[in-house]
């Protein structure tokens, strides 16, 4: 193999690599985005149950003993 097929070789090897690089970074965009949408909903979530809650979230926190059954 001479160098000018050596040279195309690595390019095409290149290429590849890069597309691979581009497929998985979008991939992980797509990810990313899926992820913050999920943090928003789960705020959101969040502050419903905060103004839900029967003291508005704003007194002491609740004491998980209150939770227990009588048997513990």
């Amino acid at each position: 193999m001479n160098h000018a097929q050596q040279t195309e070789q690595r390019l095409t090897e290149i290429e590849i690599k890069a597309s691979f690089s581009e497929d998985l970074l979008d991939q992980l965009n797509q990810i990313i985005v899926r992820q913050q949408q999920q943090i928003d909903q789960l705020i959101r979530e969040v502050a419903h149950l905060r103004q839900s809650s029967t003291d508005g979230g704003l007194g002491a926190p609740r004491n998980l003993r209150d939770d227990l059954p009588p048997h513990y």
